[in-house]
């Protein structure tokens, strides 16, 4: 298979969810905790809603600072060549912009905390929601860079 990695032998991986405020701010989070050997992560919206606060302190209670993260839209990043976008909800699946070159697009969806816990009747029984999508998105970036279908990797 081809080598995808850049020249500093990791993974360009974008991870893209509409507003960039919660799914594809925790994805980023766990890539930069865990595979930082592995991965250069950075995340990104269709729109941009701003970081929401309990997917802050979801994170922050798993040992995962994301409070300095910042929501931002696709074109503001620096310029690079991802080599995968990760769409971490349907409607950015749907809405994704076109990447040039190599990119893959790969769909990943995650549930959107924020909808389920419209109803929640404390904050501690929306925080279930975020800990629960949390811990999914986690385990899908410990399955990285394997579960992309690749063996891009170095010696891979």
């Amino acid at each position: 298979m081809q080598d995808l990695t850049n020249k500093g032998g990791r993974l360009r991986v974008l991870f893209l969810c509409t507003g960039n405020s919660c799914r594809s701010q925790m994805a980023e989070g766990w890539a930069r905790k865990l595979k930082t050997d592995v991965i250069e992560a950075c995340s990104a919206g269709i729109e941009k809603h701003g970081l929401n606060p309990l997917a802050v302190k979801a994170m922050a209670e798993s040992g995962v600072d994301i409070s300095q993260h910042k929501s931002k839209l696709v074109v503001e990043l620096p310029a690079m060549d991802f080599d995968f976008v990760v769409t971490v909800c349907g409607h950015a699946n749907e809405s994704c912009p076109r990447f040039p070159g190599r990119t893959k697009v790969v769909h990943i969806g995650f549930d959107d905390p924020p909808r389920l816990a419209e109803d929640a009747k404390s904050e501690e029984d929306a925080l279930a929601h975020y800990r629960r999508v949390r811990d999914e998105i986690r385990c899908f970036i410990e399955s990285l860079p394997a579960a992309l279908g690749t063996n891009a990797m170095k010696g891979g």
